[in-house]
């Protein structure tokens, strides 16, 4: 078994040091376009093995592809952040050409991959790879709807003194701060509704602070954070390879489901060794279900600017 995750970034490096700690592969490849960065960040990662107590084998590259073949599992990090004075359109043009240009090589070397995207905007990313590279859906999953339900389930904790982990709540729809959709009436504390525990007002509040989790984050330390969205990568990752069927919002490929085709976007999704297998229909009210459709209408018109750039 191996593992390739493309960007040694914070992310790309967090998500890799998580995987191999996991043992999920005999071998993990980290590779940047950055001389020398992942192969000093996989030798850091590696020199923790003594430490940890665990035998994976993390190896970094520099744009070679070849060593990634035969890969399982590949996770795409690529991209760069959006800058000041940057429209959403530029960031959508570059950072597609990016993740365009990772997919092909992927497929070249590893023609069996379950793709993993996590690069910015998200959503529309994985509409792309889905797109450019032909896979099946289920091989081309989008990572946001995993990373913002964890936010989902802080923030509830924070309300009602739960322990995160004790909590079932998801959020839906674009991976975005204007179209993700927290479930606020559908989260529970060990099968009790969290309604239960929380006034109107709090339950307002906590939508409010999931949506703009990342944001907050980003003023806080000045960078987007690693950390969680490392783990929501290695989670998924882990039940692929470990056939775990889990259930995860995941941005899938839709074609009727939710009421809406030819889009990606977070729906909950069991993720198994097939990738995503199995996209399960929720019984939303009528305020859900126009959110869902808003969030999708934002992400399609994004999806719009591949068309526009003749990207796909």
């Amino acid at each position: 078994m191996k593992i390739t995750v493309i960007g040694a970034g914070a992310v790309g490096a967090t998500a890799a040091d998580n995987i191999t700690r996991k043992e999920l592969a005999e071998e993990v490849i980290l590779l940047d376009i950055k001389e020398g960065v992942a192969e000093g960040k996989a030798q850091d990662i590696s020199q923790t093995a003594a430490l940890l107590g665990f035998d994976t084998k993390i190896t970094g590259v520099t744009n070679d592809y070849e060593k990634t073949a035969g890969s399982s599992v590949a996770v795409i990090t690529s991209g760069i952040p959006r800058k000041p004075g940057m429209t959403r359109e530029e960031l959508i043009g570059t950072n597609a050409n990016i993740v365009k240009s990772v997919a092909e090589n992927l497929l070249k070397y590893s023609p069996e991959v379950i793709i993993l995207v996590v690069s910015n905007p998200m959503d529309t990313m994985t509409y792309l790879t889905l797109k450019a590279t032909g896979l099946p859906k289920n091989r081309v999953i989008g990572m946001g709807g995993a990373l913002d339900s964890s936010r989902f389930k802080y923030q509830i904790s924070q309300h009602t003194g739960a322990s995160p982990s004790d909590l079932n709540a998801i959020v839906i729809g674009g991976h975005g701060d204007t179209t993700m959709i927290p479930l606020i009436k559908h989260a529970t504390w060990n099968s009790i509704p969290v309604t239960q525990f929380l006034s109107a007002q709090q339950q307002e509040q906590v939508v409010a602070d999931t949506m703009v989790g990342g944001a907050t984050l980003t003023k806080l330390i000045g960078t987007s954070a690693w950390y969680a969205p490392g783990a929501a990568i290695a989670g998924m990752v882990e039940s692929i390879v470990r056939n775990q069927k889990k259930l995860f919002t995941a941005s899938v490929y839709l074609e009727g489901e939710y009421g809406e085709q030819d889009i990606t976007l977070g729906v909950p999704v069991i993720i198994g060794k097939n990738g995503a297998e199995k996209i399960i229909a929720l019984q939303l009210d009528e305020e859900d279900k126009a959110k869902f459709r808003q969030s999708a209408e934002a992400v399609r018109s994004m999806n719009n600017v591949l068309s526009e750039s003749k990207i796909i």
